[in-house]
């Protein structure tokens, strides 16, 4: 098991990842993470010559918020595979109002995603938590989003 976190608010871009810290970092070398990075490694290591693959589970879970300079509308964020969002993991939601300047809890949601990801033997998968918001309409941009209390956990389950 592996966790990785980052307290502090931060604006998180459009398309871009969620800063994370090493908390409890693996130990086995299954998981690399570079401290301040928003991207992690999964390694195809397995235990067995007959092994074709490695599996870990991943969960974030984090607060969400439209920062105060942004407009209500839905806001959202999904793990990412090799930089391509895993659809079925997108956590949304609509806050009612922008958060306060400076942000406090007030307009703040829990979000929380979890993917399976299997990696093949002998190979490595970049993974990421990323802000895939959208504009309500496709001429509207993408809004910036605040992350707080982020919390990545990879757990190696096969």
């Amino acid at each position: 098991m592996a966790e990785y976190v980052y307290n502090v608010v931060q604006r998180v871009q459009p398309n871009q990842n969620v800063l994370l810290q090493g908390s409890i970092p693996c130990n086995k070398g299954y998981v690399y993470h570079r401290d301040g990075s928003g991207i992690l490694t999964l390694r195809g290591i397995v235990n067995n010559v007959n092994g074709c693959f490695a599996r870990y589970q991943v969960t974030f879970n984090g607060n969400v918020a439209v920062p105060s300079d942004g407009t209500v509308g839905p806001i959202a964020i999904a793990l990412s595979i090799n930089g391509e969002p895993i659809q079925t993991s997108r956590a949304i939601v609509t806050p009612a109002a922008v958060a306060t300047d400076p942000p406090t809890t007030e307009n703040f949601f829990n979000v929380t995603s979890t993917a399976i990801i299997t990696v093949p033997r002998g190979c490595c998968l970049s993974v990421a938590v990323e802000n895939v918001s959208e504009g309500a309409t496709a001429t509207d941009p993408a809004p910036v989003i605040l992350v707080q209390n982020a919390n990545l956990v990879v757990d190696r389950i096969a």
